[in-house]
């Protein structure tokens, strides 16, 4: 037997995280996808929330299909380690299928061997996509949280996807009560703070396609908290 102690893993350590905010019906009635985290879980128990988690290591090197606009891109790696965007938008794409069954992707062979995080995403025929996703929000959870992310939120047009809106039967069991919820009726269900605050940039954007002039940035580090702006060139604070 080895005596090599292992450190325990910090719970508390900062982990890049992407979420993505899936918008239908935004020419009437706008509509997003939400899903209920379980009771027993560690982060945001029983809140709704938008589908999305942490980035895996096996994230940066999945062959993206079609890469994220460059402005999106350049915003992503403000303030944020080399290389980090691809490896966000892979994420999103991971976690929009884990966790609702939903696919964004084309119908594309892998070059190279699949990840096994990726193997059923694979199974659909399809290699992620990133070119629909616009980076609208980040933020890092505040210190003292049982889970700490650095979390981006993509905004995604429903009709990006390929297939059943409806049809949420592949979705691992993470989130339940998967729903697309009406932004004018949204306030009625129990959010976590920050999900309200994306909405209000969702319902501002519900009826605009084009890029954000710039994106909000919450930075809680343990000394203080800061409300930024990253525009792609630089940041600033509001």
């Amino acid at each position: 037997m080895s005596d090599t102690i292992e450190k325990p893993i910090d719970k508390t350590a900062i982990r890049d995280a992407a979420t993505v905010v899936v918008l239908r019906d935004r020419a009437t009635r706008p509509r997003v996808l939400m899903g209920q985290r379980g009771a027993k879980a560690a982060f945001m128990p029983n809140k709704f929330v938008f589908p999305g988690g942490a980035v895996d290591a096996a994230d940066a090197s999945v062959p993206l299909a079609r890469p994220l606009a460059p402005l999106c891109a350049a915003r992503l790696s403000e303030d944020a380690a080399p290389g980090i965007a691809d490896a966000l938008a892979a994420a999103a794409v991971r976690e929009l299928w884990e966790e609702t069954g939903q696919i964004l992707g084309v119908p594309a062979p892998w070059p190279d061997s699949i990840p096994e995080d990726w193997l059923e995403f694979a199974g659909t025929g399809h290699r992620p996509s990133a070119d629909a996703l616009q980076f609208i929000f980040r933020a890092i959870t505040p210190p003292g949280r049982p889970r700490r992310f650095d979390a981006r939120f993509f905004l995604l047009d429903a009709d990006e996807l390929v297939s059943d809106l409806d049809d949420f039967d592949a979705a691992a069991d993470e989130l339940s009560h998967l729903q697309w919820i009406a932004v004018d009726e949204i306030r009625n269900f129990d959010l976590p703070f920050i999900t309200e605050v994306v909405l209000a940039e969702v319902a501002a954007r519900a009826t605009d396609a084009t890029p954000p002039s710039s994106v909000p940035f919450f930075r809680n580090d343990d000394e203080q908290s800061l409300f930024l702006r990253l525009r792609g060139t630089e940041m600033r604070d509001d």
